[in-house]
């Protein structure tokens, strides 16, 4: 059974995630994905969405077999446990492959190490754009007149 991990935080879920999951899941067998602790989340603004709903969210998904929160101090933990063949990272994901792969290797694994591609087929695909389109709509509303 070849188990496959993606990782991410999908705050607000949109079609590009769909995407990701999905093309991590033709991999493997089995796909679980690490969902990013509230407090880890650093290299963009914190999740809209509490860490509870969206792991929540992503384990409905039906592309997906498992989803789990990442740990809070160690992010390799969660790998240790799961032992995956493969690990996919988004076009988006700024993780520095040659140090995940030098510490997997440190741990005792050696997992194909996968970047998947931009998903281009919806607007609206970015957490962070969606979150824009809302504050923008709103102020233009708060700004015109009162509807009757």
């Amino acid at each position: 059974m070849k188990r496959v991990v993606a990782t991410g935080t999908f705050d607000i879920l949109h079609p590009g995630h769909l995407y990701y999951l999905g093309e991590s899941r033709k991999l493997g067998d089995v796909l679980y994905v690490i969902v990013a602790r509230d407090q880890n989340v650093r290299h963009k603004p914190r999740p809209v969405i509490p860490e509870d709903q969206r792991v929540r969210m992503v384990a409905s998904l039906r592309v997906v077999d498992h989803a789990v929160l990442g740990d809070l101090h160690d992010m390799f933990r969660p790998i240790e446990e799961i032992r995956p063949d493969v690990i996919t990272f988004g076009y988006d994901q700024h993780f520095n492959e040659e140090k995940i792969r030098d510490e997997l290797a440190a741990r005792g694994l050696a997992p194909l190490l996968v970047r998947i591609g931009q998903y281009r087929g919806d607007p609206y695909c970015s957490s962070r754009e969606i979150v824009q389109l809302i504050r923008d709509r709103d102020r233009q509303e708060r700004g015109s007149p009162e509807r009757v």
